[in-house]
Protein backbone atom coordinates (compact mmCIF):
# COMPACT_ATOMS: atom_id res chain seq x y z
CA UNK A 1 0.00 0.00 0.00
CA UNK A 2 1.52 3.29 -1.49
CA UNK A 3 2.96 6.04 2.03
CA UNK A 4 1.68 9.09 2.15
CA UNK A 5 4.41 11.50 2.40
CA UNK A 6 4.69 15.36 3.53
CA UNK A 7 6.78 18.06 2.77
CA UNK A 8 7.20 21.73 3.99
CA UNK A 9 5.90 24.81 2.19
CA UNK A 10 6.46 28.27 2.97
CA UNK A 11 3.51 30.28 3.66
CA UNK A 12 4.98 33.44 2.61
CA UNK A 13 6.49 32.74 -1.16
CA UNK A 14 5.38 28.75 -1.19
CA UNK A 15 8.90 26.99 -1.57
CA UNK A 16 8.63 24.24 -0.55
CA UNK A 17 11.52 21.38 1.37
CA UNK A 18 11.46 17.96 2.12
CA UNK A 19 12.40 18.81 6.08
CA UNK A 20 11.35 21.73 8.47
CA UNK A 21 13.80 24.11 8.63
CA UNK A 22 13.71 27.56 11.31
CA UNK A 23 13.98 30.02 7.95
CA UNK A 24 12.57 29.47 4.17
CA UNK A 25 15.65 29.04 2.21
CA UNK A 26 13.92 30.60 -0.99
CA UNK A 27 12.16 33.87 0.68
CA UNK A 28 14.37 33.80 4.23
CA UNK A 29 11.67 34.14 6.54
CA UNK A 30 11.38 33.00 9.98
CA UNK A 31 8.61 30.05 11.11
CA UNK A 32 6.87 30.01 7.99
CA UNK A 33 7.54 26.66 7.18
CA UNK A 34 4.32 24.49 7.79
CA UNK A 35 3.85 20.64 6.96
CA UNK A 36 1.86 20.01 4.02
CA UNK A 37 0.93 16.16 2.95
CA UNK A 38 1.55 15.01 -0.31
CA UNK A 39 -0.50 12.86 -2.45
CA UNK A 40 -0.03 8.99 -1.93
CA UNK A 41 3.00 7.65 -4.48
CA UNK A 42 1.90 4.66 -6.14
CA UNK A 43 3.00 1.40 -5.19
CA UNK A 44 6.47 -0.14 -6.36
CA UNK A 45 5.68 -1.70 -10.04
CA UNK A 46 1.98 -0.11 -10.46
CA UNK A 47 1.45 0.81 -13.77
CA UNK A 48 -0.76 3.64 -15.42
CA UNK A 49 -3.86 2.40 -17.25
CA UNK A 50 -2.85 2.27 -20.65
CA UNK A 51 -7.04 2.99 -21.39
CA UNK A 52 -8.96 6.32 -21.06
CA UNK A 53 -12.80 7.32 -21.04
CA UNK A 54 -14.80 9.08 -23.80
CA UNK A 55 -14.19 12.93 -23.71
CA UNK A 56 -17.18 14.93 -22.92
CA UNK A 57 -15.71 17.33 -25.12
CA UNK A 58 -14.16 15.90 -28.24
CA UNK A 59 -11.67 17.46 -30.07
CA UNK A 60 -12.55 19.76 -32.87
CA UNK A 61 -10.73 21.04 -36.34
CA UNK A 62 -9.17 24.89 -35.53
CA UNK A 63 -11.37 26.30 -38.99
CA UNK A 64 -14.10 25.30 -36.87
CA UNK A 65 -13.81 26.68 -33.83
CA UNK A 66 -16.02 30.02 -33.50
CA UNK A 67 -13.22 32.08 -31.97
CA UNK A 68 -14.81 35.74 -33.32
CA UNK A 69 -17.77 35.14 -30.93
CA UNK A 70 -17.14 37.55 -27.64
CA UNK A 71 -18.07 36.29 -24.20
CA UNK A 72 -21.10 37.91 -22.84
CA UNK A 73 -20.01 40.68 -20.74
CA UNK A 74 -21.66 42.00 -16.79
CA UNK A 75 -20.53 45.31 -16.76
CA UNK A 76 -20.31 46.73 -13.13
CA UNK A 77 -21.44 50.47 -13.44
CA UNK A 78 -17.48 51.21 -12.16
CA UNK A 79 -16.37 52.10 -16.03
CA UNK A 80 -12.76 52.04 -15.33
CA UNK A 81 -13.18 49.09 -13.00
CA UNK A 82 -14.73 47.45 -16.51
CA UNK A 83 -11.99 48.67 -18.44
CA UNK A 84 -9.48 47.43 -16.44
CA UNK A 85 -10.98 43.84 -16.68
CA UNK A 86 -11.67 44.12 -20.89
CA UNK A 87 -14.87 45.36 -20.89
CA UNK A 88 -16.91 43.80 -17.76
CA UNK A 89 -16.85 40.68 -15.83
CA UNK A 90 -17.29 37.24 -18.03
CA UNK A 91 -19.94 34.82 -16.49
CA UNK A 92 -17.71 31.96 -14.50
CA UNK A 93 -14.53 34.45 -14.41
CA UNK A 94 -12.71 33.90 -11.12
CA UNK A 95 -10.47 37.49 -10.23
CA UNK A 96 -7.75 37.93 -7.67
CA UNK A 97 -7.73 41.22 -6.19
CA UNK A 98 -4.80 42.55 -4.16
CA UNK A 99 -3.34 45.49 -2.51
CA UNK A 100 -1.75 46.85 0.89
CA UNK A 101 -3.59 47.35 3.87
CA UNK A 102 -5.51 50.45 3.73
CA UNK A 103 -5.22 50.35 0.00
CA UNK A 104 -9.69 50.98 -0.31
CA UNK A 105 -10.00 47.07 -1.79
CA UNK A 106 -12.97 46.51 0.52
CA UNK A 107 -14.78 49.97 -0.08
CA UNK A 108 -13.44 49.39 -4.23
CA UNK A 109 -15.39 46.37 -3.73
CA UNK A 110 -18.20 47.34 -1.97
CA UNK A 111 -18.67 50.14 -4.29
CA UNK A 112 -18.75 47.80 -7.12
CA UNK A 113 -21.04 45.13 -5.77
CA UNK A 114 -23.64 47.49 -5.22
CA UNK A 115 -23.47 48.98 -8.34
CA UNK A 116 -24.09 45.24 -10.10
CA UNK A 117 -27.04 44.90 -7.40
CA UNK A 118 -28.66 48.28 -8.18
CA UNK A 119 -27.98 47.45 -12.28
CA UNK A 120 -28.90 43.62 -12.32
CA UNK A 121 -31.93 43.29 -9.61
CA UNK A 122 -29.74 40.41 -8.96
CA UNK A 123 -28.48 39.13 -5.72
CA UNK A 124 -24.48 40.14 -4.82
CA UNK A 125 -22.99 38.14 -2.16
CA UNK A 126 -20.24 39.84 -0.18
CA UNK A 127 -18.61 37.39 2.34
CA UNK A 128 -16.12 38.40 4.68
CA UNK A 129 -13.87 36.46 6.72
CA UNK A 130 -11.89 39.58 7.77
CA UNK A 131 -15.05 42.00 9.23
CA UNK A 132 -18.15 41.41 11.10
CA UNK A 133 -21.34 42.31 9.20
CA UNK A 134 -22.13 45.04 11.65
CA UNK A 135 -18.63 46.07 10.68
CA UNK A 136 -19.54 46.46 6.86
CA UNK A 137 -22.76 47.63 7.39
CA UNK A 138 -21.22 50.53 8.55
CA UNK A 139 -18.33 50.62 5.80
CA UNK A 140 -21.39 50.37 3.25
CA UNK A 141 -23.66 53.06 4.88
CA UNK A 142 -20.50 55.42 4.52
CA UNK A 143 -20.21 55.15 0.98
CA UNK A 144 -24.36 54.58 0.49
CA UNK A 145 -23.79 50.90 -0.64
CA UNK A 146 -27.38 49.86 1.18
CA UNK A 147 -28.84 48.49 -2.31
CA UNK A 148 -31.46 45.43 -0.91
CA UNK A 149 -29.74 43.02 -3.34
CA UNK A 150 -26.36 43.23 -1.63
CA UNK A 151 -26.18 40.78 0.40
CA UNK A 152 -23.23 40.62 3.00
CA UNK A 153 -22.45 37.83 5.71
CA UNK A 154 -19.37 36.78 7.90
CA UNK A 155 -18.33 33.44 7.17
CA UNK A 156 -14.67 31.52 7.20
CA UNK A 157 -15.77 28.03 6.68
CA UNK A 158 -15.22 26.85 2.86
CA UNK A 159 -18.14 24.88 3.08
CA UNK A 160 -20.19 27.76 4.52
CA UNK A 161 -18.80 30.06 1.74
CA UNK A 162 -20.55 27.80 -1.19
CA UNK A 163 -23.62 27.31 0.62
CA UNK A 164 -24.44 30.73 0.57
CA UNK A 165 -23.68 30.29 -2.73
CA UNK A 166 -25.97 27.48 -2.66
CA UNK A 167 -28.34 29.61 -1.52
CA UNK A 168 -28.64 31.86 -3.60
CA UNK A 169 -30.17 30.68 -7.22
CA UNK A 170 -29.03 33.28 -9.73
CA UNK A 171 -26.18 35.21 -7.83
CA UNK A 172 -24.99 38.01 -10.24
CA UNK A 173 -21.77 38.18 -8.79
CA UNK A 174 -19.76 36.87 -5.66
CA UNK A 175 -16.70 38.39 -3.36
CA UNK A 176 -14.73 36.50 -1.06
CA UNK A 177 -12.75 38.67 1.67
CA UNK A 178 -10.14 37.17 1.56
CA UNK A 179 -9.09 34.42 0.30
CA UNK A 180 -6.48 33.90 3.37
CA UNK A 181 -9.25 33.76 5.58
CA UNK A 182 -11.34 30.78 4.67
CA UNK A 183 -10.24 27.28 5.18
CA UNK A 184 -11.18 23.78 4.80
CA UNK A 185 -12.12 21.19 7.35
CA UNK A 186 -11.20 18.97 5.04
CA UNK A 187 -7.51 19.98 4.48
CA UNK A 188 -5.20 20.11 7.33
CA UNK A 189 -3.13 23.05 7.95
CA UNK A 190 -4.05 26.44 9.10
CA UNK A 191 -6.16 29.44 7.60
CA UNK A 192 -3.66 31.13 5.03
CA UNK A 193 -1.68 27.96 4.21
CA UNK A 194 -0.49 26.58 1.22
CA UNK A 195 -2.57 23.77 1.51
CA UNK A 196 -5.65 26.13 2.23
CA UNK A 197 -5.21 28.84 0.00
CA UNK A 198 -4.86 26.24 -2.63
CA UNK A 199 -8.12 24.32 -1.61
CA UNK A 200 -10.29 27.25 -1.22
CA UNK A 201 -8.91 28.76 -4.55
CA UNK A 202 -9.33 25.72 -6.63
CA UNK A 203 -12.93 25.16 -5.09
CA UNK A 204 -14.67 28.29 -5.58
CA UNK A 205 -13.19 28.25 -8.77
CA UNK A 206 -15.34 24.99 -9.80
CA UNK A 207 -18.33 26.64 -7.95
CA UNK A 208 -17.61 29.91 -10.50
CA UNK A 209 -17.39 27.81 -13.76
CA UNK A 210 -19.89 25.38 -13.07
CA UNK A 211 -22.48 27.88 -12.00
CA UNK A 212 -21.78 30.72 -14.59
CA UNK A 213 -21.17 33.09 -11.90
CA UNK A 214 -17.87 35.63 -11.79
CA UNK A 215 -16.21 35.44 -8.45
CA UNK A 216 -13.80 38.25 -6.86
CA UNK A 217 -11.10 36.75 -3.99
CA UNK A 218 -9.06 39.28 -2.71
CA UNK A 219 -5.69 38.52 -1.63
CA UNK A 220 -3.74 39.71 1.43
CA UNK A 221 0.15 40.65 0.45
CA UNK A 222 3.47 40.17 1.58
CA UNK A 223 5.87 43.13 3.05
CA UNK A 224 7.11 43.19 -0.69
CA UNK A 225 4.03 43.91 -1.98
CA UNK A 226 3.53 39.94 -3.71
CA UNK A 227 0.50 37.92 -3.24
CA UNK A 228 0.59 35.89 0.48
CA UNK A 229 0.36 32.39 -0.12
CA UNK A 230 1.62 29.58 -3.18
CA UNK A 231 2.59 31.43 -6.51
CA UNK A 232 0.23 28.98 -8.16
CA UNK A 233 -2.82 30.42 -7.22
CA UNK A 234 -2.28 33.21 -9.71
CA UNK A 235 -2.40 30.59 -12.18
CA UNK A 236 -5.39 29.57 -11.03
CA UNK A 237 -7.82 32.66 -11.43
CA UNK A 238 -8.52 33.87 -14.59
CA UNK A 239 -7.64 37.71 -13.89
CA UNK A 240 -5.02 39.06 -11.32
CA UNK A 241 -5.56 42.74 -10.37
CA UNK A 242 -3.59 44.88 -7.82
CA UNK A 243 -4.73 48.04 -6.16
CA UNK A 244 -1.57 50.12 -5.55
CA UNK A 245 -1.20 53.43 -3.76
CA UNK A 246 0.73 55.54 -1.43
CA UNK A 247 -0.32 55.53 2.34
CA UNK A 248 0.04 59.58 2.53
CA UNK A 249 -1.54 60.27 -0.89
CA UNK A 250 -5.17 59.69 -2.16
CA UNK A 251 -4.57 58.22 -5.29
CA UNK A 252 -4.74 54.58 -5.85
CA UNK A 253 -4.05 52.97 -9.23
CA UNK A 254 -5.57 49.45 -10.17
CA UNK A 255 -3.75 47.46 -12.45
CA UNK A 256 -4.20 44.25 -14.11
CA UNK A 257 -0.99 42.25 -14.03
CA UNK A 258 -2.86 38.82 -15.70
CA UNK A 259 -6.05 38.77 -17.99
CA UNK A 260 -7.14 35.75 -19.79
CA UNK A 261 -10.31 38.08 -21.44
CA UNK A 262 -8.26 41.25 -22.36
CA UNK A 263 -5.26 43.50 -22.36
CA UNK A 264 -3.73 44.76 -19.33
CA UNK A 265 -4.49 48.28 -18.34
CA UNK A 266 -4.40 50.92 -15.70
CA UNK A 267 -7.28 52.64 -14.08
CA UNK A 268 -6.80 55.43 -11.45
CA UNK A 269 -9.26 56.44 -8.29
CA UNK A 270 -9.51 58.82 -5.65
CA UNK A 271 -9.84 57.60 -2.29
CA UNK A 272 -12.77 59.78 -0.65
CA UNK A 273 -14.65 59.66 2.71
CA UNK A 274 -17.90 58.56 1.02
CA UNK A 275 -15.43 55.95 -1.34
CA UNK A 276 -13.46 55.36 -4.02
CA UNK A 277 -14.10 58.20 -6.74
CA UNK A 278 -13.19 57.55 -10.97
CA UNK A 279 -10.65 59.71 -11.91
CA UNK A 280 -11.34 59.42 -15.69
CA UNK A 281 -8.33 61.62 -16.89
CA UNK A 282 -5.44 60.75 -14.96
CA UNK A 283 -2.48 62.92 -16.70
CA UNK A 284 -3.51 65.75 -14.87
CA UNK A 285 -2.95 63.86 -11.37
CA UNK A 286 1.08 63.22 -12.43
CA UNK A 287 1.89 66.72 -13.72
CA UNK A 288 2.44 69.91 -12.11
CA UNK A 289 0.76 73.25 -12.90
CA UNK A 290 2.39 75.91 -13.31
CA UNK A 291 2.62 79.46 -15.16
CA UNK A 292 6.44 79.44 -16.18
CA UNK A 293 9.05 76.89 -16.67
CA UNK A 294 11.01 75.55 -14.11
CA UNK A 295 14.84 74.02 -13.71
CA UNK A 296 15.06 70.34 -13.55
CA UNK A 297 11.10 69.66 -15.16
CA UNK A 298 10.17 67.51 -18.30
CA UNK A 299 7.13 65.98 -19.08
CA UNK A 300 7.15 62.39 -21.01
CA UNK A 301 4.56 60.10 -21.97
CA UNK A 302 4.53 57.27 -20.74
CA UNK A 303 2.26 54.01 -21.58
CA UNK A 304 -0.08 51.40 -18.87
CA UNK A 305 -1.82 49.63 -20.56
CA UNK A 306 -3.41 50.84 -23.57
CA UNK A 307 -3.84 54.17 -22.04
CA UNK A 308 -1.08 56.75 -22.46
CA UNK A 309 -0.34 59.32 -19.41
CA UNK A 310 1.15 62.23 -19.43
CA UNK A 311 4.10 62.08 -16.48
CA UNK A 312 6.23 64.76 -14.84
CA UNK A 313 9.85 63.95 -14.34
CA UNK A 314 12.00 65.75 -11.62
CA UNK A 315 15.36 66.16 -11.15
CA UNK A 316 17.49 68.03 -8.29
CA UNK A 317 21.28 68.42 -8.64
CA UNK A 318 23.22 69.61 -5.98
CA UNK A 319 27.13 69.91 -5.57
CA UNK A 320 28.91 67.35 -3.08
CA UNK A 321 32.84 66.68 -2.29
CA UNK A 322 32.31 63.38 -0.81
CA UNK A 323 33.72 61.03 -2.28
CA UNK A 324 30.62 59.08 -2.72
CA UNK A 325 27.59 61.26 -3.76
CA UNK A 326 23.77 60.14 -3.13
CA UNK A 327 21.58 59.08 -5.61
CA UNK A 328 18.29 58.65 -4.37
CA UNK A 329 15.22 57.97 -6.75
CA UNK A 330 11.49 57.61 -5.97
CA UNK A 331 9.14 56.68 -8.60
CA UNK A 332 11.38 55.03 -11.07
CA UNK A 333 13.84 52.37 -11.42
CA UNK A 334 16.75 52.97 -9.53
CA UNK A 335 19.21 50.84 -11.64
CA UNK A 336 18.15 52.42 -15.02
CA UNK A 337 18.08 55.88 -13.49
CA UNK A 338 21.90 55.00 -12.89
CA UNK A 339 22.58 54.15 -16.35
CA UNK A 340 21.22 57.63 -17.58
CA UNK A 341 22.83 59.62 -15.16
CA UNK A 342 26.24 57.79 -16.71
CA UNK A 343 25.00 58.51 -19.92
CA UNK A 344 24.55 62.13 -19.24
CA UNK A 345 27.47 62.63 -18.04
CA UNK A 346 29.37 60.40 -20.69
CA UNK A 347 27.29 62.37 -23.48
CA UNK A 348 27.42 66.11 -22.14
CA UNK A 349 30.77 66.28 -19.55
CA UNK A 350 29.04 67.54 -16.91
CA UNK A 351 30.49 66.09 -13.53
CA UNK A 352 27.24 64.46 -11.99
CA UNK A 353 29.93 62.07 -9.78
CA UNK A 354 30.63 64.65 -7.65
CA UNK A 355 27.26 66.23 -7.54
CA UNK A 356 24.27 64.52 -5.57
CA UNK A 357 21.21 63.83 -7.94
CA UNK A 358 17.46 62.93 -7.34
CA UNK A 359 14.68 62.06 -9.31
CA UNK A 360 11.85 61.56 -8.83
CA UNK A 361 7.50 61.47 -10.51
CA UNK A 362 5.35 63.68 -9.43
CA UNK A 363 1.65 61.84 -7.70
CA UNK A 364 2.95 58.94 -6.44
CA UNK A 365 3.02 57.38 -10.07
CA UNK A 366 5.90 54.75 -10.62
CA UNK A 367 7.72 54.78 -13.89
CA UNK A 368 9.58 51.25 -15.52
CA UNK A 369 8.81 52.81 -19.35
CA UNK A 370 12.57 53.27 -21.44
CA UNK A 371 10.25 56.49 -23.50
CA UNK A 372 10.64 58.24 -20.07
CA UNK A 373 14.68 58.00 -21.07
CA UNK A 374 15.16 60.97 -22.68
CA UNK A 375 13.23 63.34 -20.51
CA UNK A 376 15.10 61.78 -17.29
CA UNK A 377 18.24 62.87 -19.08
CA UNK A 378 17.24 66.33 -20.34
CA UNK A 379 15.85 67.13 -16.58
CA UNK A 380 19.04 66.51 -15.02
CA UNK A 381 20.97 68.64 -17.88
CA UNK A 382 17.95 71.22 -16.76
CA UNK A 383 18.50 70.51 -13.07
CA UNK A 384 22.63 71.54 -14.04
CA UNK A 385 21.34 74.90 -15.20
CA UNK A 386 21.82 74.02 -19.07
CA UNK A 387 17.71 75.37 -19.68
CA UNK A 388 14.25 75.22 -19.67
CA UNK A 389 11.82 72.78 -20.57
CA UNK A 390 8.99 74.70 -22.27
CA UNK A 391 5.53 74.04 -20.78
CA UNK A 392 4.09 72.54 -24.18
CA UNK A 393 7.44 70.34 -25.11
CA UNK A 394 6.44 66.73 -24.47
CA UNK A 395 9.63 64.29 -24.37
CA UNK A 396 9.83 60.39 -25.78
CA UNK A 397 12.53 58.31 -26.11
CA UNK A 398 14.95 55.45 -24.93
CA UNK A 399 18.09 56.15 -24.56
CA UNK A 400 20.96 53.21 -24.73
CA UNK A 401 24.49 53.07 -23.59
CA UNK A 402 25.92 54.21 -26.60
CA UNK A 403 23.40 57.56 -26.35
CA UNK A 404 21.51 57.14 -29.07
CA UNK A 405 17.67 57.65 -28.82
CA UNK A 406 15.41 55.10 -30.01
CA UNK A 407 11.68 54.77 -30.99
CA UNK A 408 9.20 52.78 -28.27
CA UNK A 409 6.10 50.91 -29.19
CA UNK A 410 2.90 52.96 -29.32
CA UNK A 411 4.18 56.18 -30.58
CA UNK A 412 1.12 57.13 -32.24
CA UNK A 413 -0.93 57.07 -29.06
CA UNK A 414 1.19 58.76 -27.12
CA UNK A 415 1.25 61.59 -29.49
CA UNK A 416 -2.10 61.54 -30.34
CA UNK A 417 -2.33 62.01 -26.09
CA UNK A 418 0.11 64.78 -25.55
CA UNK A 419 -1.28 66.99 -28.18
CA UNK A 420 -4.52 66.55 -26.80
CA UNK A 421 -3.49 68.00 -24.10
CA UNK A 422 -1.98 70.87 -25.49
CA UNK A 423 1.75 70.34 -26.12
CA UNK A 424 2.37 70.99 -29.66
CA UNK A 425 6.23 70.15 -29.44
CA UNK A 426 7.17 66.61 -29.06
CA UNK A 427 10.54 65.59 -28.83
CA UNK A 428 10.97 62.03 -30.40
CA UNK A 429 13.24 59.41 -31.90
CA UNK A 430 13.81 59.94 -35.38
CA UNK A 431 11.22 58.33 -37.59
CA UNK A 432 8.13 59.19 -35.68
CA UNK A 433 6.46 60.72 -38.61
CA UNK A 434 6.58 57.41 -40.33
CA UNK A 435 5.10 55.76 -37.46
CA UNK A 436 1.94 57.56 -36.26
CA UNK A 437 0.17 57.35 -39.06
CA UNK A 438 -0.77 60.79 -39.27
CA UNK A 439 -1.83 60.98 -35.92
CA UNK A 440 0.46 64.44 -35.22
CA UNK A 441 -2.19 66.68 -36.56
CA UNK A 442 -1.58 70.06 -35.02
CA UNK A 443 1.62 69.25 -33.20
CA UNK A 444 5.51 69.09 -34.13
CA UNK A 445 7.73 67.06 -34.16
CA UNK A 446 11.02 67.73 -33.52
CA UNK A 447 12.87 63.65 -34.75
CA UNK A 448 16.63 63.14 -33.18
CA UNK A 449 18.87 60.09 -33.25
CA UNK A 450 21.59 60.32 -30.34
CA UNK A 451 20.92 62.27 -27.00
CA UNK A 452 23.28 64.92 -28.23
CA UNK A 453 21.31 65.72 -30.96
CA UNK A 454 18.47 65.94 -28.68
CA UNK A 455 20.15 68.18 -26.16
CA UNK A 456 20.92 70.54 -29.56
CA UNK A 457 17.14 70.09 -30.02
CA UNK A 458 16.10 71.05 -26.01
CA UNK A 459 18.76 74.27 -26.65
CA UNK A 460 17.27 75.42 -29.63
CA UNK A 461 13.61 75.50 -27.60
CA UNK A 462 15.05 78.09 -25.34
CA UNK A 463 13.98 81.89 -25.73
CA UNK A 464 17.37 82.82 -24.19
CA UNK A 465 20.15 80.87 -23.54
CA UNK A 466 21.08 80.27 -20.21
CA UNK A 467 24.75 80.16 -19.03
CA UNK A 468 26.07 78.75 -15.41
Amino acid sequence: MAKNTSSYACDECGATTVKWLGRCPQCGEFGTLTEVLDAPAAAPGLKASATGTAPRNPAVPVPQVNATAAPERLTTGVSEFDRVIGGGLVPGQVLLLSGEPGAGKSTLLLTIADSVAETTGRPVLYLSGEESVQQIAVRARRIAADDDNLLVADDTDLAHVIGHIEANSDPALVIVDSVQTVASAEVEGRAGGVAQVMAVAQALTRVAKLRGVPVILVGQVTKDSTVAGPRALEHIVDTTISLDGERHTALRLLRTVKNRYGSLEVAAFEQTEVGMREVLDPSTLFRGEREAPVPGVCVTVTMEGNRALLTEVQALVTPNPAPNPRRAVTGLDSARSAMLIAVTEHTCGNKLHQQDVFLATVGGIRLSDPAADVAICLALLSATGTGLSPLDLAIIGEVTLSGDVRPVPQLGERVAEAIRLGYRNLLVPAGTGKRVNGRAEGGRLIEVRTLTEAIAAFDALQPTRRRN
